[in-house]
Parts: structure tokens; C-alpha cells; sequence
């Protein structure tokens, strides 16, 4: 899907933008950081979780290997934000999907699902769990360039 389009060819990415996954422990906070390396600093960037969630040492691991953390940040349900307005919710697992489809009915709000798997369901040695959390950082980001930079021809 692409970003929209001025007439002089530059993608605006939207003002304020919200991913939201399950627990907000893996996927969601794992695409506002990758976004937040990425996109324009005036940007407002926030991830949530349908449910609560505890912080995965994975993510910082995998985040780590790209020069990137996720600092203080703790995990936080859409219920405990403070801000609740966004011009673009990206959801990342199903359930997250049905809330803010649920949460956006009245409302101009663009939604955005990008099924993603969750890698806590790999199993092994740890780096085969590392080679699963690399996979959904690296698909994140492809996603977040692809939707939210344009492509030279």
C-alpha cells in the first residue's frame, strides 16, 4: 500500500500514528522504534497493546543489533493511554485488529493491519529464537520503508 502522494511526488507519512498488537511487548513497540529511526522526528509515534503485557529481552536484543532501543519504555494497553487520537492505527495481530476496528467506528480514523507472527512461539536454542525476532524486526521495517518513503524509479 502506498503512502499518499502530493503532486510533486513526495509521500507524506500521517501526523500521528498508533501500532497496536496483542500485548505490546514484541511487534508493537519493536515497529514504533524501527518508525521512529525511520520517519520524520515531527512525527507522533506511539504503540499499545490490547491487553497487558510484560517487556521481551528479544526485542532489545534483536533492536540492539540495529543501533536502536526501546529505552524506559514499559508496555501499555489502549485502555491506559493518555492519547487517543491518531490519523493512522497499524494493527499487527488479529485481536488487535478487532479493537481498533471496534474502537474507530465513529471516527476518521485510517486502519491499517499488517499480519505479523509472533516469534515468542519459536522454540530451540536461543539464536533460532533470535533468527525468529529478526525475521518480524526485518519485515517491520520493509514494511515501514515500503509504506512510508517513496521508491526511486
Amino acid at each position: 500500500m502506498a503512502g499518499l502522494t502530493m503532486a510533486s511526488g513526495a509521500v507524506h507519512a500521517p501526523r500521528s500514528i498508533l501500532f497496536l498488537c496483542g500485548l505490546n511487548a514484541i511487534r508493537s513497540p519493536m515497529a514504533e522504534a524501527l518508525a521512529r529511526a525511520t520517519l520524520p522526528a515531527g512525527i507522533f509515534l506511539a504503540s499499545a497493546g490490547v491487553r497487558a503485557g510484560a517487556r521481551d529481552p528479544f526485542v532489545d536484543a534483536v533492536l540492539a543489533e540495529k543501533g536502536l532501543s526501546l529505552g524506559e519504555r514499559q508496555p501499555q494497553t489502549l485502555d491506559a493511554m493518555e492519547d487517543d487520537y491518531f490519523d493512522l492505527i497499524v494493527t499487527l495481530a488479529p485481536e488487535a485488529h478487532h479493537a481498533a476496528l471496534e474502537l474507530t467506528r465513529s471516527m476518521a480514523v485510517e486502519v491499517e493491519y499488517w499480519p505479523t507472527a509472533d516469534p515468542s512461539d519459536a522454540s530451540g536454542t536461543r539464536e533460532r529464537i533470535m533468527e525468529a525476532y529478526r525475521d518480524v524486526r526485518d519485515r517491520l521495517e520493509a514494511r515501514i520503508a515500503e509504506r512510508f518513503t517513496r521508491r526511486t524509479p
